[in-house]
């Protein structure tokens, strides 16, 4: 039986708890009492990209609602390019507000785009 031997790098996802953590406002301090653990550990997830344990890794994400496929499948996996990979990192960051604006520019591009005479 052959096993995977991929291994997860946690940095990415440092990064990003990291800014989500920021956006709030929020000190590693008091991440870590909502989530049962030392100051320290947040800060090595985030800057060291420490392994977290599966219940840690859950809380995080959800807590900060990450969307974590961009880190566990590479661009041939998802068929994405690192183009799109970085758009969705910024639209996950991205509040309810804002996310209406990316939308109606969105439409806005659709829209010009089907109304576009063919040279």
């Amino acid at each position: 039986m052959n096993q995977d031997e991929r291994r997860f790098d946690f940095h990415g996802l440092g990064l990003a708890l990291k800014q989500a953590r920021e956006e709030k406002g929020w000190t590693q301090a008091y991440v870590a009492e909502l989530v049962g653990k030392t100051d320290r550990t947040i800060m090595n997830i985030e800057n060291k990209g420490q392994h977290p344990s599966f219940n840690l890794f859950f809380k995080l994400v959800t807590l900060f609602d990450i969307s974590v496929d961009q880190f566990f499948y590479t661009e041939g996996q998802r068929g994405e390019n690192s183009c799109r990979k970085h758009i969705d990192v910024l639209l996950s960051s991205m509040n309810e507000k804002e996310l209406v604006v990316m939308e109606a520019t969105a439409e806005g591009l659709k829209k010009a785009r089907e109304t576009e005479v063919p040279e």
